[in-house]
């Protein structure tokens, strides 16, 4: 043990300096904190490094790089073990994103599965350049590659993101409306524009006893939550900003009175899109049997909007049903299967919301049977997986919170609890058999 003398000095006795250790420690502590590796041959740390340890000796940032790679060759190498062990089915998701300072593309690619102690597992097992033009081949291209360089060449299927779905869903529909909410956008970026005109209208906001909690904000045109949040705050402003108009002969675009009723409209009509987007991308709880009635909520919704009695509504109603129809038979198999696994559910939740969704009694049924055939065929997969390999199921509960539901969800949950409690049996008699038993086995 290190003895501390009166000057405040360590003596140290029997000690073993592992230079291989603290060569790795330092790289991982780059990664880590994403130290740029040019730090290494800094001044100052190459100092701090000499008095802490003078029998080490800093290494350039060329070696740190090397040291970095050695660690990814090792950590790849772990996990192409964990995947190859895996039997159970492996989802790849894939995001894009823009460098800050660089305008460079980049691609993350990732690995989720469910481990043989039905843990939720995800590796990010692909981060890469990805050079112009940015087509859905190029895309395409580079995923596969990383899928052979992974050896990840078992049947795929395609899923798409439900969140971006209803991100080009509320776009198509903000199309419409866009000039109905112009007034109101550049009302906010004439008030935000000067630090002068920000202490004008907070001071005109107090005059008025008008809560200045919120800030105003500016939207971005390809993010639609952007403009919903925007105008909630913005009719909150709504006397402020009439107010203005008749002190600043400058300000020429404040808003008509029809026009704040519309985006009062609006701003409540895209409650319903920002709930549920909010809750999809919820990463403390599981999301994926949650999809499949919320999707269907947002679809009713829709074809209410449709029949409001306000022509802008409608509009955006008809323009958000159009992109919705052109993804909606993507989407329902795989998210009506995880609510058929969800106990709570099964198959009364299809046999609620599908005849409320298709006019047409005979393709209701079709689509429920359709549901039922991929649970059929999954069950004997991996009931034959489960044979062969003579494993049985292990499961740890785990406790997850919910965001409280909305007013909106509420109601159509009370709908479906008063269609479970109507005479029920005489409609479905079959309620996947193999599933019950496969949920009372756990």
């Amino acid at each position: 043990m290190p003895k501390k003398d009166t000057g405040g000095k360590f003596s140290v006795g029997t000690y073993t300096f592992n230079e291989e250790i603290v060569r790795k420690y330092l790289a991982s502590m780059i990664v880590l904190h994403e130290y740029p590796l040019s730090m290494v041959e800094h001044f100052g740390f190459r100092r701090f490094m000499s008095s802490l340890q003078p029998l080490f000796k800093v290494v350039s940032r060329n070696s740190v790089k090397n040291d970095i790679m050695k660690i990814y060759e090792f950590e790849k190498t772990k996990t192409m073990r964990i995947i190859e062990k895996n039997t159970s089915k492996i989802a790849i998701t894939t995001d894009m994103w823009t460098s800050s300072n660089q305008k460079k593309r980049y691609m993350a690619i990732t690995a989720h599965f469910i481990d043989e102690t039905w843990k939720l597992q995800s590796r990010i097992i692909r981060f890469i350049y990805v050079s112009c033009p940015h087509t859905a081949e190029v895309l395409c291209d580079v995923l596969v590659d990383c899928l052979m360089d992974w050896f990840i060449d078992r049947s795929l299927l395609h899923m798409r993101c439900c969140a971006h779905i209803l991100n080009l869903i509320v776009r198509d529909g903000l199309d419409v409306i866009g000039d109905g909410i112009e007034n109101i956008r550049s009302s906010a970026a004439f008030w935000v524009a000067t630090p002068k005109r920000c202490e004008k209208f907070e001071e005109t906001a107090h005059l008025l006893k008008v809560s200045t909690s919120r800030k105003l904000v500016l939207d971005c045109k390809t993010r639609w939550n952007s403009t919903y949040k925007m105008l909630k705050v913005d009719i909150c402003y709504k006397d402020v900003f009439t107010r203005l108009k008749q002190r600043k002969p400058l300000y020429k675009s404040a808003p008509k009175e029809e026009e704040w009723e519309i985006a009062r409209d609006i701003c409540d009509k895209l409650k319903v899109f920002n709930s549920v987007t909010e809750l999809f991308s919820g990463t403390e709880y599981p999301t994926v049997n949650l999809y499949f009635p919320k999707i269907c909520e947002i679809k009713m919704s829709l074809k209410e909007w449709l029949c409001c009695g306000k022509s802008i509504i409608e509009r955006m109603a008809m323009r958000m049903l159009d992109k919705f129809e052109k993804y909606w038979f993507q989407i329902n198999g795989i998210m009506g299967v995880a609510t058929v696994l969800d106990p709570r559910y099964k198959l009364r939740l299809l046999h609620f919301y599908f005849p409320l969704i298709y006019t047409n009694g005979e393709d209701a049924k079709k689509e429920i049977e359709r549901i039922q055939d991929i649970c059929y065929n999954l069950l004997n997969e991996y009931s034959l997986k489960s044979k062969a390999s003579g494993v049985g199921a292990s499961y740890q509960s785990s406790t997850s919170s919910l965001p409280s539901p909305d007013e909106s969800e509420t109601d159509h949950m009370s709908k479906y609890d008063k269609f479970v409690a109507s005479d029920f049996k005489g409609n479905v008699k079959n309620e996947l058999e193999d599933t019950d038993t496969y949920h009372e086995e756990l």
